[in-house]
């Protein structure tokens, strides 16, 4: 079985409590291993973070941590955070490189305190590989890539047809026995429900440019919540936790509510039979997160952090990887375009969804450029 980070910081946070005979244990260990302390100097690390952040261990004990990282980086929230709880606390896909470590470094990262000294900080770093940030990148863009064509032809070669069949079915019901009714009428509905799953697919290939505007996101999850609760999800408990002063995302909230609709209604549909099933639904503001977009030279910013959380079994591990691909579904009437869709729409908007999943839960995330026009208020432009 493959040592999550999880696993690998308890090891790290015994170790740190075993003088040398830790060190030796740290220095073993394949991952980067930062101890900081209460005052946000780093104050023990192990071999492979001196190697990561090219400094030694004497030097990075004469600096804070945030002279290794990025202005502002989620890293700083996170030390903060795992100080506040008392407890564990991850964050995936972190972009910390800077020119004095390096450009491409994201991570995972993994931070718990250290009981033996109150207020320090153990964090453990998981360097993503180029290749699954390539791909990551360009998901949003790719996944409905070969709808794209199909839908064309679809909309051309079947929706013609179809009508002539389904008129065909109607004037054999006039002359039919009550017996053969139920056929023709059985004829009629899957006509309908083929055209209805043609007329989806067609929305892959609207090329048409979108209709945007500052966009207050929490208006847009308040109504989908609405919307869920009031059926697809009404047996389910909702969470939010917001950010308030989240700047407006440069979007349009139709097809936000579209995306969250989707999300919100998987989730709900992936808790059938679980105990207490929850969803939770956040927004953060996250000035780290930069990445490269196909068709730009200079990386794109995606401070804005949309997630939707549920605490269900998870998505089976086969299917992860082709999550977002068309036609791949769990559900036995599903078409498998939902979540190809939400790609797509994040995609045209400039973003990036991921889902990372397991068995306490799915996380959907999405990532989204922040709206950078002049006087805005609540995603009101005046």
């Amino acid at each position: 079985m493959r040592e999550t980070g999880g696993d690998t910081l308890t090891k790290a946070a015994d170790a740190l409590t075993k003088g040398m005979t830790g060190q030796a244990v740290l220095d073993s260990l394949p991952h980067p291993v930062v101890v900081v302390g209460g005052d946000d100097k780093i104050v023990g690390a192990n071999s492979a973070a001196e190697d990561f952040f090219h400094a030694s261990l004497s030097v990075m004990k004469r600096r804070e941590v945030s002279w290794f990282v990025p202005f502002g980086s989620p890293l700083l929230g996170l030390i903060a955070q795992v100080r506040e709880r008392g407890g564990a606390v991850n964050e995936y896909k972190v972009d910390i490189g800077t020119p004095r470590i390096g450009q491409e470094k994201l991570v995972d990262i993994h931070a718990s305190p250290l009981s033996e000294a109150p207020g320090n900080v153990v964090l453990l770093f998981q360097e993503r590989t180029m290749a699954e940030k390539l791909d990551k990148q360009l998901t949003s863009r790719g996944a409905a890539r070969t709808v794209t064509g199909l839908a064309a032809m679809l909309a051309h070669e079947i929706k013609n047809p179809l009508s002539g069949i389904r008129g065909a079915a109607q004037l054999l019901e006039q002359s039919a026995s009550e017996e053969d009714r139920s056929l023709t009428r059985l004829i009629m509905e899957e006509t309908d429900r083929i055209v209805k799953l043609v007329d989806r697919m067609e929305v892959f290939s609207d090329e048409r440019p979108i209709d945007r505007e500052p966009v207050n996101i929490h208006v847009v999850l308040d109504h989908v919540k609405r919307v869920a609760e009031n059926g697809f999800a009404s047996k389910v408990r909702i969470v939010e936790d917001y950010d308030p002063s989240l700047p407006p995302v440069y979007a349009n909230r139709d097809q936000l509510v579209q995306v969250f609709i989707n999300l919100i209604k998987n989730a709900s549909e992936a808790l059938n039979g679980v105990h207490e099933p929850e969803i939770v639904i956040s927004t953060a503001f996250r000035p780290g997160v930069r990445l490269s977009v196909p068709g730009v030279q200079e990386r794109v910013s995606l401070p804005l952090e949309f997630c939707v959380r549920d605490n269900g079994s998870g998505v089976p591990e086969d299917l992860r990887p082709h999550l977002f691909d068309p036609f791949i579904t769990t559900k036995t009437n599903g078409s498998g375009l939902g979540l190809a869709l939400v790609a797509k729409i994040v995609g045209d908007h400039g973003g990036v969804v991921e889902c990372e999943s397991g068995s306490r839960g799915t996380t959907f995330r999405i990532l989204m450029p922040a709206f950078t026009g002049p006087d805005v208020t609540n995603g009101i432009e005046d």
